[in-house]
């Protein structure tokens, strides 16, 4: 296989599995599968992590989804 093809494997692989984490915190059912509503949600997600308070903001949501990983696991 070549090189070109393994890294859009990859990438696939990659989009789809962040598809899935939209999909597994419930966002496309409490939205209705508004993708303009999803989209303007990942873009305030974008300027908060980008704002004075990006860092805390971050270390709080690693917080919670690590829990909830955790919580998932048998």
């Amino acid at each position: 296989m070549r090189s070109w093809q393994v890294e859009r494997r990859q990438r696939t692989r990659h989009l789809i599995e962040l598809g899935g984490l939209v999909v597994k915190a419930g966002i496309v059912e409490l939205t209705n599968d508004d993708r303009a509503t999803i989209y303007g949600a990942m873009l305030w997600i974008a300027a908060k992590l980008q704002s004075h308070e990006g860092e805390q903001a971050q270390r709080l949501w690693t917080a919670e989804g690590r829990q909830a990983f955790d919580a998932e696991m048998p």
